[in-house]
Order: structure tokens, then C-alpha cells, then sequence
């Protein structure tokens, strides 16, 4: 909830910061822009990241604080602050940052500076319904925000991102210029980190959006450091705060104490401070209050008082307050930031009156501010003082705030960050907090912070009978971020003594997804067909098989691949899709059946069973755990190469919607993009595939380096350029992705040595091509996969060979048109005509030509039909058969047949 804060007891001075208040003063400008005329519209404005580090003291707060004062009544400041005991609470800054924007304010009429704690002359914000504000993003990012109850789901992290991107445009857009201010940035919670990290690649110079953030470089370790060089390096300014000089020490202290201050005493105040802005205002404070007189003769009374303001000195200080201040105090900082008066009484143990004296006594010492809730005056004091608590008291106290935290209605989330500092005592209470405080953090999309609390459950120890489902939970909390880390926890739940037989279940299947995930095909098959081989006859078998086949089929190499395929046409001969695991079997069957290259029109019957009225049944759909998205997958594949792409284009579409509307923005919403980018290439609208192949590739880049989802979306983007005739850029593609040397455990859509085959030759590397198109068409051979339009290596092979042997040519078409009918689409077969006519000359090639134009004319693939069309108008020597191939590559984006098309018009030889 939204707080008060009180007027801060230290103001730093701005002394040497002249150039970064030029810096800040230019940036806000730039953000506001000028106003000539009342009715004039504002200039474009430009807002940009700003970042300001040092150590604790140096007066980071105070720059800030005049950002906000430079920044008020000309646009919308809000701010937040990381705090030391508050780290591992997800999203605990970005709530604080941007719930102004979401709640009714509870602030007076008079607002308050977050940061210096003094009275601005903004207005309050108008309160907003925060349903109406996140529009169709309110149940992916109110529950981070705070202003949704979670959903049952886990929430996908980068949709989280994403969703917040979105709101701040849209407040900037509503309220005008934003300043969003983040102090003691290297305490915030790393999923504000990873955010504002992200936010901050975006083109943030064109949005009128402020971030500014302080950060202490000591402080900052582990991803926090990493996050914050990321602002760093995007940002418009990046200052690292120097501590004072010893002139301007010495101006602070006359400033203070009066002119009659001698230099010996200035320069004494330099050395016991080091110039430590903080310090030295302390100090200055402490001589003012003790009457001491600032001349030579009292400096060496200095470093005593220097010493009361920090360390052990401050630590004595507080303690001369009384037993119970001390204890008050230890409560406080226990609790870290915005410190409920009430959590506060109720861990130090006493009454309100006497916490309210305890408070006040600390209040006159410069330890707290505030009154409800309370702060410390700075940052260094609070970290003094939790660290002065005995370890034993202290993780005892954290126990005792845990307690109060959960009894105060909170939450088991708000209680974590108690939890995590207990230490382990086989509490089955406890280990039931955690697994209810990771089950919140999942839902707002926090995974790391569900895996901390998973882990320090499994310390406590959890019980026997809790330990397996526990792993479990752990190894979906990591799935996405590590599935290597995910692979070691569902194996220890698979070697539990206590896991029943139903879980093992769905342990196994989350294994085999880990597996993939960390390119472990292989590995995956093994462990489902290792565990359907132990399991009784019943649904839990059926579905375990179903699984081997899934992944064992989408492995690069298999060792017997006709005999999986036929063991799953017998198994799947007589279903007729009454549950699930029937409609995941269809599905898989119809996809082996399309990369065999049997009967098209037989794939579609199957794949009609696997539908219920036509749609994905409820449980196999795509945002669905029990089965994940492969299977749906692969039947709009399958509809997609045996030309039914209406079909497809309802089963890819629907995924990239159900996909967004989750707010799964990771991996997942990668290759539903790439899905409907494959789709566009096959229909021959290949300007519109490639954006959302590219689009594809952006999204799994966020994800992370060398996924699975990388290379099918390389492979379809390197298809769509070379049909383009974008050589060169489909060859630095290749090598972004290290595309060229294989790599992946599982296959790629199209067949990726086709695909390499392809781009090699047109390089003008034909042995290499020749090479690689050879050792492809004989692994899928092997495998008995001939399916020559998601494989199409055996035509590029043909031509590649047609010079220096012919023969072998002839029998690689011959090959091809063979298969080709048998799978029995026009495409399929007006390529395989193609191909055969480039080996021929004459009336046999004008002949085959047209044949192949007549077959891909009643194709939906526009460019096959295009490039048909262009060839057939150059052997029939045809000016209007080439114009018309002509205005068809023009519309389907291939630039190179484009080319070749006026080329061979501009040759003046061809009849009209």
C-alpha cells in the first residue's frame, strides 16, 4: 500500500556535482520539451535511462532527489527504493514504483518527495481502475502489480516484462512525460531488475520515459551486478560518484559550523570522513550538538564522534538508549523498509506505549523516521544495526516475523524473506509455508524466487511423503530458466522412496520435456520408454508411450526408426480419439505418416480423429501442461505439408492467441511465431513470413542462447530467404545461429540439411552442398522417412549432380516424383515435375513443365507455383508466361526469381 513519508533528518549537500546536475537538468528537459505558446503542442519529447553509482554516502539519494525537484510540475514523478532485507520479495520495487498509477491514493493533499521525504507541489494522482488500465494484460501483470489476485497457472516471467512495457507506455501516453526514479538499486528484487534491464533495450529514446537509478557498486553482486551493467551500458548518462574534496569538505563544514572553522579542523574532517558526504554531514551534526568549538585545538576529538555515527560507535550509541530501544530497533530492522508500527511491536514484544516511546527515542537519535510506518534515516544505519543482532537472536527474530507477517493476513509470499534466514529444523509447518509461497511467487511470475523457497524446503528436511512431490515442484519451478537444474531435481524424485505411481507419471513426462529443452532428445525417449517399460497395462502406460513416440520422433537420430513407426501405426490403427491420450497418439501418427511420405489424404483422416468437432480438445490444447504444445504442433504441420494450410493457419493462429493471452512471452510465443511464419512461407507470402520469423527469433533471443526454439526458427527463416533470393542474408543468419554446423538433438522444420544443402549450393559451395544433401537424404532414408516436401533434399541433389552425373540425377528425380505421388498433393508433385523437367531438354522439358504448372496451379503455394511458372516461360519461350511468373514473384516477395523473370524479358528474343 502507498506511504507517507516523513521529512528526512540528513540532507546531503550537492557539492561537485555540477556537471551530473547539467546531465540530469538536460535529460529532463529533453523529456519535458519546450512549450512556446500555452496552445502549442509540446516538441517531441525523448526520455533515456540515467544511472548514478558509488559507495554508500556519497550522495546518490540527493541526486536523485534533484532529478525530482527539476522534474516537478512539469511531468509524473514516481519513485522506489531496494531494500537490504526485501531483496528476495518478487516485484516488492516495481510495485512500490507504480502503484500511484494503479490504487486510490492514500497520500494527504499535500504529497510528499519519496526521497527527501519533503512536501512537492505535484498533485496527487487521480485514483484508476486498474482492470480498465491493464485491458486484456490485468490477470497476466495485476498479479505482480499487486492488484490481482494470482491465477492458478504459473505465470510466464517474460510475459510479466512485457506486460509491464506495455503499461508504462500506455501511462506515458495517458499522463504525459514519466520520471521513474529507483534508489539503492542494488538491494531491488531481481524481477524489477530483469525488467527495468529489458525495458531498457527497448528504444527507450523515443518513449517519454525517464528511468533514473542509484545503485551502490559495493553492494552489487551475482545478477543484480549483472542487471545493472545492463542499465549501464544503455544508458544516456553513467556516473560513478567520487567522494569529496578536501576544499569542498571544508566549505560543507564553514557552511555548517561558520566561517571561524579553521583549515586544520576542515582537514581533519576530510580525513576522519573521507570525504564521504553522509559521514561528513553526521559528523558536522554531532560537533554543532556537542558545542565543539571547530578550530585546531578540537581536532583530535574528531574521530571519536566520527566513530558514534557508524560501526560499533553507532552500535554503542544505540544501545545506551535503553534495552528496549535496542531490541525496538533490532525489530525494525528485521523488517527492512516501509516497517508496519505494528509488525514492529509485535517482534520486539512489548505494548504500544512503550514501543511508541522506543520509537521516539530512536527518532531523536537520527535512527528512525517516520511514525507508520517507519524508516531508517539512511541506509547505512539500518545495515549496522541488522548486523549488530547476535546470529542466533537474529534468526530467531526472522522466525518471529515470519509468524507475524502470516498471522497479519499477508500472505505466505510476504513471509518468505522471514523464512529463507531460519534455519533448518525439520518444521513440516515451514516446508508447507515455503511450497505455499513458491505456488505465489510462480503465479506472478517469479520462478527463481519459487525455486529459493523450494530449495530451502528441501533443506529443512521436508517428510518422506512430501519430499518426492516437493522435487517435483522444484524441478517445474526451473524448467524454463534451467533445465539442466530441473533434469537433477525430477531425478531425485524419481529415486524417492515414497512417490506414488501417479506422480511418477507426470514426473517422467516433465523429465523428458527438461531433457529436450537442454538439447537431450535422446535422453528424453530413453526415460519415458525406460518407465512405460515398468508400468502396468492402463491409462499411465498408454500415456508414457505416447510420449516415447513424441520425442523419440523428433530426435535426429534414431536407431530404428521404421520399426518405432510401425509399432505406432499399429498402435494408433484403431483409435478413434475418445480421450486424450487417443487424440495425442493420432497426432503423432499423422505426423510420422507426413515425414514417411505416405497418402496425404490419409494424414488428414487421421489427423481429423485427433480433433474433437474439429477443434483441439480440451487438455491437448496449447497453453495445456499435461502434454505441452509438440503434439498440436505437429498436426498443423502436418496439415501445412499436405496443403490443407486453412486447417493450419486455425491451429497456428489459435496457438499464437492462446499464447499471448496467457502472457507467455518466452519460448513458446517464439515458436507460435514461428508456426505462422512457416505458414506465410508456404503459402508464398514471404515478406510477411519473414517478419514473423524474425519476430520468432527476437522473442527466443530474450530467452536465451542456442534453444531448440532457435533453430527451427533459423531453419524456416533460412528457407524463407533463400526463396527470397536473400543469399547473402540467409548465409549470416546461418552463422548467427551456427546454422551451418550441426548441432541440435532434435529435428528441424523443414528438414535442416535440405535447408543447409540448399543454402550451400547457392553460395556456390556445390560439393559442400552436394555433401551434406547426400549424408540427409540417407539418414532419412535409413529412418524410412520420404516425405519429399518437408525434406525436399532429394531435388536440390538431382540438379546439383545432373552435369557430371546424369545418371545419378535421373534416379534421384525419378525418386522424387515417385514419392511424390504416392503422397499424392499437388505440390508435392509439381515440384517433383520441376525437377524432373531441369534434367531434360526440348518438348520434354516444355512438356514436363506444364504439367508442373497445371499441378501447382491448383496448389496454395504461390511461390512453387511462381518459380514453375517463370521456368516454364523461359523453355516455352513464352513472354506471357514469364510476365505472368513475373507478377506472381513480385507478390510473393522473391526477389531473386523476380530478377531472373525480367532478366530473361529484357533478352528480347522471347514472342509476345
Amino acid at each position: 500500500m502507498p506511504v507517507t513519508r516523513q521529512e528526512h533528518s540528513v540532507n546531503l549537500p550537492l557539492l561537485e556535482r555540477e556537471p551530473e546536475l547539467a546531465a540530469a537538468a538536460k535529460a529532463v528537459d529533453a523529456l519535458c520539451g519546450e512549450q512556446r505558446e500555452p496552445r502549442e503542442p509540446r516538441q517531441t519529447t525523448s526520455g533515456g535511462i540515467l544511472v548514478y553509482r558509488g559507495a554508500a554516502g556519497l550522495g546518490k539519494t540527493a541526486l536523485l532527489s534533484e532529478v525530482r525537484r527539476l522534474a516537478a510540475g512539469r511531468c509524473t514523478v514516481w519513485s522506489a527504493r531496494g531494500g537490504e532485507t526485501v531483496t528476495s520479495v518478487p516485484f516488492h520495487v516495481v510495485r512500490q514504483l507504480l502503484h500511484p498509477a494503479l490504487t486510490a491514493s492514500e497520500l494527504t493533499n499535500e504529497p510528499t518527495n519519496e526521497l527527501t521525504r519533503e512536501p512537492t507541489s505535484e498533485p496527487a494522482d487521480e485514483p484508476m481502475d486498474a482492470r480498465e488500465l491493464l485491458g486484456d494484460r490485468y490477470e497476466i501483470v495485476g498479479p505482480a502489480l499487486g492488484v490481482a489476485p494470482p491465477g492458478e497457472q504459473p505465470a510466464d516471467p517474460q510475459g510479466v516484462r512485457d506486460g509491464l512495457d506495455t503499461l508504462v507506455v500506455r501511462l506515458a501516453e495517458m499522463r504525459g512525460p514519466l520520471v521513474l526514479i529507483v534508489d539503492d538499486a542494488q538491494w531491488a528484487d531481481l524481477e524489477t531488475l530483469a525488467w527495468l534491464a529489458s525495458f531498457a533495450q527497448r528504444p527507450v529514446g523515443g518513449l517519454p520515459v525517464l528511468v533514473v537509478i542509484a545503485y551502490r557498486t559495493e553492494e552489487a553482486t551475482g545478477e543484480t551486478e549483472q542487471h545493472l551493467r545492463s542499465l549501464g551500458s544503455a544508458a544516456k548518462l553513467l556516473v560513478t560518484l567520487r567522494a569529496l574534496t578536501s576544499e569542498a569538505t571544508a566549505g560543507l563544514a564553514r557552511a555548517a559550523l561558520g566561517e571561524h572553522a579553521d583549515d586544520p579542523f576542515c582537514r581533519e574532517v576530510w580525513a576522519v570522513t573521507g570525504g564521504n558526504a553522509y559521514e561528513t554531514v553526521e559528523l558536522l551534526a554531532k560537533v554543532r550538538d556537542s558545542r565543539l568549538d571547530p578550530v585546531e585545538g578540537s581536532a583530535g576529538e574528531l574521530r571519536a564522534l566520527g566513530a558514534s555515527s557508524r560501526g560499533k560507535g553507532l552500535i554503542a550509541r544505540l544501545e545506551e538508549l535503553g534495552t528496549s530501544t535496542t531490541r525496538f530497533a533490532w525489530a525494525a530492522a528485521i523488517l527492512g523498509t516501509d516497517i508496519s508500527l505494528d509488525l514492529a511491536i509485535s517482534l520486539a514484544g512489548m505494548g504500544r506505549e512503550e514501543a511508541a516511546e522506543c520509537a521516539e527515542r530512536l527518532r531523536a537519535a537520527r535512527i528512525l523516521v517516520g511514525t507508520d510506518p517507519l524508516e531508517f534515516v539512511h541506509p547505512l544505519i539500518a545495515g549496522a544495526v541488522y548486523r549488530a543482532i547476535p546470529p542466533g537472536v537474529r534468526t530467531a527474530m526472522h522466525g518471529l516475523a515470519a509468524w507475524a507477517v502470516s498471522r497479519s493476513g499477508r500472505g505466505a509470499a510476504a513471509a518468505a524473506p522471514h523464512l529463507l534466514e531460519v534455519h533448518p529444523d525439520g518444521d513440516s509447518e515451514l516446508v508447507e509455508q515455503l511450497r505455499e509461497a513458491a505456488a505465489e511467487h510462480l503465479a506472478v511470475g517469479a520462478p527463481d524466487a519459487a525455486r529459493r523457497c523450494l530449495e530451502r524446503a528441501l533443506l529443512e528436511p521436508p517428510l518422506e511423503t512430501v519430499r518426492p512431490q516437493l522435487l517435483y515442484e522444484l524441478g517445474c519451478a526451473t524448467l524454463l530458466t534451467s533445465p539442466a537444474t530441473t533434469v537433477g531435481h525430477l531425478r531425485a524424485a524419481l529415486d524417492a522412496r515414497r512417490l506414488d505411481n501417479a506422480l511418477r507419471v507426470d514426473v517422467v513426462f516433465r523429465l523428458a520435456q527438461a531433457l529436450t529443452h537442454n538439447n537431450q532428445t535422446g535422453d528424453a525417449a530413453h526415460a519415458v520408454a525406460t518407465e512405460a517399460a515398468r508400468t502396468e497395462e492402463g491409462p499411465a502406460r498408454m500415456r508414457l508411450q505416447a510420449a516415447h513416440f513424441l520425442w523419440e520422433g523428433v530426435q535426429v537420430i534414431e536407431d530404428d526408426g521404421p520399426e518405432r513407426s510401425r509399432r505406432l501405426a499399429e498402435m494408433a490403427g484403431g483409435l478413434t480419439g475418445r480421450d486424450n491420450t487417443e487424440r495425442v497418439l493420432l497426432m503423432l501418427r499423422a505426423f510420422d505418416g507426413t515425414a514417411r511420405g505416405e497418402s496425404a489424404e490419409e494424414i488428414v483422416q487421421i489427423g481429423e480423429r485427433a480433433l474433437l468437432n474439429g477443434r483441439l480438445a480440451p487438455g491437448v490444447g496449447w497453453t495445456d501442461p499435461a502434454w505441452g504444445f509438440e503434439p498440436p504442433s505437429l498436426l498443423g504441420l502436418s496439415y501445412v505439408f499436405a496443403d490443407r494450410l486453412d486447417q493450419a493457419e486455425s491451429l497456428f493462429t489459435e496457438g499464437l492467441r492462446a499464447f499471448e493471452i496467457s502472457g507467455w512471452s518466452g519460448g513458446h510465443l517464439a515458436f507460435a511465431h514461428a508456426l505462422v511464419g512457416y505458414l506465410h512461407r508456404r503459402r508464398g507470402r514471404l515478406v510477411e513470413a519473414e517478419t514473423y520469423l524474425r519476430e520468432s527469433l527476437r522473442l527466443a533471443d530474450r530467452v536465451g542462447n542456442g534453444l531448440p526454439m532457435h533453430w527451427n526458427a533459423a531453419c524456416m527463416l533460412l528457407d524463407t530467404l533463400l526463396a527470397r533470393g536473400h543469399v547473402a542474408e540467409a548465409l549470416e543468419m546461418a552463422e548467427r545461429y551456427e546454422f551451418i554446423t550441426p548441432r541440435a538433438s532434435s529435428i528441424a522444420i523443414p528438414d535442416a540439411p535440405s535447408v543447409r544443402g540448399r543454402l550451400l549450393l547457392a553460395l556456390g559451395r556445390t560439393k559442400e552442398g552436394i555433401a551434406e544433401l547426400e549424408a540427409g537424404g540417407q539418414a532419412l532414408t535409413a529412418r524410412g522417412r520420404h516425405g519429399t516436401v518437408m525434406a525436399p533434399w532429394a531435388c536440390d541433389l538431382a540438379r546439383a549432380v545432373a552435369e557430371e552425373d546424369p545418371r545419378r540425377a535421373a534416379e534421384l528425380a525419378s525418386y522424387a516424383r515417385d514419392r511424390a505421388e504416392r503422397f499424392g498433393t499437388h505440390t508435392a508433385i509439381g515440384v517433383a515435375l520441376s525437377c524432373a523437367a531441369s534434367l531434360e531438354k526440348g518438348p520434354a522439358k516444355v512438356e514436363l513443365l506444364a504439367q508442373a504448372v497445371g499441378h501447382l496451379e491448383a496448389s496454395p503455394c504461390a511461390y512453387e507455383l511462381a518459380a514453375a511458372r517463370v521456368e516454364y516461360g523461359i523453355a516455352a519461350e513464352s513472354r506471357a508466361e514469364l510476365a505472368r511468373g513475373l507478377e506472381l514473384a513480385e507478390r510473393c516477395g522473391a526477389d531473386g526469381l523476380a530478377a531472373q523473370a525480367r532478366q530473361a524479358l529484357a533478352a528480347g528474343r522471347l514472342p509476345s
